[in-house]
C-alpha cells in the first residue's frame, strides 16, 4: 500500500505537471495561472471524491474493473438514489461531467468548449453549497471558462490538462486529515505566495504563529458547537489551524476578506479540510467599511473564537470619513487612525481590526490577533486606549512577543495579542524574541522556531508559568502601574546573585581584600616616587 509520504509526493508531482502545461502554453508566471491550476486541481479532487463516495455505497462499483462502464449500467433513478446518500460535503457530478467522460471526448472538434462547459456545469449543479458570496449577494461559483486564458491552441491546452489529471487518483487519501492537506494546499499555491506573484501574491501566516495561536486559544477537548471567525481571512491558514484544534465537525467557520482571490483560495482550503458546511459563510467584502455578518437585530454577529492577522498597512483614506458615524461609535470606541499626509506613510488599519474584533466577541469569547510589537508599548493614542480598555474590561489573556523576522516578507516585529472575556485574574506575558534560528529564504532572512520552542511557548502560556527571561505572570493592577505596557521585558526582575557564607569566611575574605589593597597602595607609592625621580632627571638638550 502506498504510504502517505508517497501520496504527498505524487500529489505535488501532479501540481508540477499542471504548472508545466501552463508554462508550455505561455501562462508561466501569468497572473491568471493560479486560477487555472487551482480550479483544475479542485475539479479533479471533487471528481474523485464523488467517485469514492459512490464506491463506498455500492460494492459493485467498488469491485468493477472499469468504474465508468459499470456506472453506465445504472439508471438515472438508481444513480439519483445513490447520490442522495452521499455526504453533503461531496459535490454532485452528473455522469456526463465526470473526468472519465471528458477524457473520452478529447479528440473531438472544439474540445476546449466541451472542457469549459463541463466545469461550468459542475459549478452550476453545486451552486448552493459551494459558492462564495460577495458583499452584494452575488454568488461566485466554483469554476469558470478556463480556455479563455490561452490565446492559441485552446483545444490542445485543455487536452493536455485532462491527460495530466487522468493518470492520478485522490481516492486513497480522503481519509487523511489536516496536516496532509495543509501541506498540499501550501504547495499548490506556493508560486503565488511570493513577491513574484505580483498582485496575486498571498502571504501565509507562518505555521509557528498559527500553531501557537490555536494551541493557546483551544486548551480543552470539551469545545463543541462553536463559531470561529476571521475578519481578514486571506487563504485561511489561521482558520484551518483553529478548526483542526477544535475539530472540524465541532465548529462553524465565518470569514470576510476584501480579496476575491483570497476568498476563492479559502474555499479551496475548506473543501480540502472537510469544512464544506462553512463555505456559505465566506464573504468577499470590506470588513471595516461594511461588516457582513450581523444578527437579526442588525447588530454585529458575535463569535466564540476569533483569529486574525490583519493588514498592518493598507490605504483606507477613501472611506475613513464613512467610519466616523454614530453607528460605528461603539465598534471604534478608541477612535479612527488619522490619515497621513503622505500616502507612503503607514496607515494603521490594524487598530480598526483590533477594535472590530473586541466588539465581535461573545460574552465568553476568545481571540488571538497578530499585531506590530510597537502596539504593546505605545504610550499614547489609539494603541494605548485599546490596551486600557482590555485591562479595564478584564478581557486580556496575554501577549507573546515573537522573534524578529518570523515573517520572511516583512521586517516588522510582531506579537500575538490574546483576548479572553472570562479571564478576570492574571495575565501572562511571553518574550520569545530570543528564540529561533535564523535561516535564508530567498533574498530574505527568516527566523524559524523549532517544535520544542513552539511547545515551550505554548506550555508557559497555558500554564501561566513565570520563567526566567521568557515569561512573567502579572495582575491587571500590575499592568496599570506600568502605564498599560504589555511587554514582558518591562516586568522581568533584575537578578542579583547571592551566596551564603559563614562569619569566618566573611572575615577571611575581608582580610584578603585588605591585604590586596595594602599591596596595591604600596606598589602605587613606589611607582609614584619612580615617576617623580624620572621627571627630575629630565634635562633640556638641543
Amino acid at each position: 500500500m502506498t504510504s502517505t509520504t508517497q501520496f504527498e509526493t505524487q500529489t505535488k508531482a501532479l501540481i508540477d505537471d499542471l504548472k508545466s502545461v501552463c508554462a508550455n502554453y505561455g501562462l508561466g508566471n501569468d497572473g491568471n495561472e493560479f486560477k487555472i491550476i487551482t480550479q483544475v486541481f479542485l475539479y479533479k479532487f471533487l471528481n474523485d471524491k464523488y467517485v469514492y463516495e459512490l464506491k463506498q455505497l455500492e460494492p459493485d462499483l467498488a469491485k468493477a474493473e472499469n468504474f465508468d462502464e459499470a456506472l453506465k449500467k445504472y439508471s438515472d433513478d438508481d444513480l439519483e438514489m445513490l447520490t442522495m446518500q452521499i455526504s453533503e460535503n461531496t459535490a454532485r457530478i452528473a455522469p456526463k461531467n465526470l473526468l472519465s467522460r471528458l477524457f473520452e471526448q478529447q479528440n473531438k472538434d472544439n474540445f476546449a468548449d466541451i472542457f469549459d462547459e463541463t466545469l461550468v456545469s459542475v459549478a452550476k449543479d453545486n451552486i448552493d453549497i459551494f459558492s462564495v458570496l460577495t458583499q452584494g449577494g452575488e454568488k461566485v461559483v466554483l469554476f469558470e471558462n478556463l480556455s479563455k486564458y490561452v490565446t492559441d491552441k485552446k483545444d490542445d491546452f485543455c487536452k493536455a490538462l485532462v491527460n495530466k489529471l487522468v493518470g492520478f487518483s485522490f481516492e486513497h487519501i480522503f481519509t487523511q486529515k489536516f496536516d496532509f492537506f495543509a501541506t498540499i494546499f501550501e504547495y499548490l499555491i506556493k508560486d503565488y505566495n511570493t513577491n513574484s506573484g505580483g498582485k496575486y501574491a498571498e502571504y501565509f501566516t507562518p505555521h509557528a504563529v498559527a500553531k501557537i495561536m490555536a494551541a493557546c486559544l483551544v486548551t480543552g477537548d470539551d469545545v463543541n458547537n462553536v463559531t470561529c471567525y476571521d475578519p481578514s481571512a486571506g487563504s485561511g491558514t489561521l482558520l484551518m489551524n483553529i478548526a483542526h484544534a477544535i475539530g472540524e465537525d465541532k465548529c462553524t467557520i465565518y470569514s470576510q476578506d476584501i480579496s476575491q482571490k483570497s476568498s476563492a483560495l479559502l474555499r479551496l482550503n475548506l473543501i480540502l479540510n472537510n469544512l464544506v458546511h462553512s463555505i456559505q459563510n465566506i464573504i468577499q467584502g470590506n470588513t471595516i467599511l461594511s461588516p457582513y455578518h450581523k444578527q437579526d437585530n442588525g447588530q454585529l454577529e458575535q463569535f466564540d473564537y476569533i483569529v486574525s492577522n490583519p493588514p498592518f498597512k493598507l490605504d483606507f483614506s477613501d472611506y475613513s470619513g464613512d467610519l466616523e458615524s454614530k453607528a460605528n461609535a461603539a465598534r471604534f470606541f478608541a477612535g479612527i487612525p488619522n490619515i497621513p499626509k503622505s500616502k507612503k506613510d503607514s496607515m494603521a488599519i490594524y487598530l480598526l481590526f483590533i477594535q472590530h474584533i473586541m466588539h465581535s466577541l461573545t460574552v465568553k469569547g476568545k481571540a488571538a490577533i497578530v499585531v506590530p510589537t510597537g502596539f504593546i508599548t505605545a504610550q499614547s493614542g489609539i494603541d494605548k486606549k485599546i490596551r486600557q480598555k482590555l485591562v479595564e474590561s478584564k478581557m486580556l489573556a496575554g501577549v507573546v512577543s515573537m522573534p524578529s523576522n518570523i515573517f520572511a516578507t516583512t521586517g516588522t516585529n510582531v506579537s500575538i495579542l490574546f483576548l479572553d472575556k472570562t479571564n478576570t485574574k492574571d495575565v501572562v506575558l511571553v518574550d520569545a524574541s530570543n528564540l529561533g534560528t535564523k535561516v535564508k529564504e530567498g533574498k530574505n532572512q527568516k527566523t524559524v522556531l523549532s517544535e520544542a520552542e513552539e511547545q515551550q511557548i505554548i506550555n508557559v502560556f497555558n500554564a501561566k508559568e513565570a520563567k526566567d527571561d521568557l515569561s512573567v505572570v502579572v495582575s491587571y493592577d500590575d499592568i496599570k502601574a506600568k502605564n498599560y505596557s504589555l511587554s514582558a521585558g518591562q516586568y522581568f526582575e533584575v537578578k542579583i546573585e547571592y551566596t551564603d557564607i559563614t562569619a569566618e569566611e566573611f572575615t577571611a575574605k575581608m582580610k584578603g581584600f585588605e591585604s590586596n589593597l595594602e599591596s596595591l597602595f604600596s606598589e602605587s607609592k613606589g611607582l609614584e616616587k619612580e615617576i617623580q625621580n624620572n621627571l627630575k632627571s629630565l634635562k633640556y638638550e638641543r
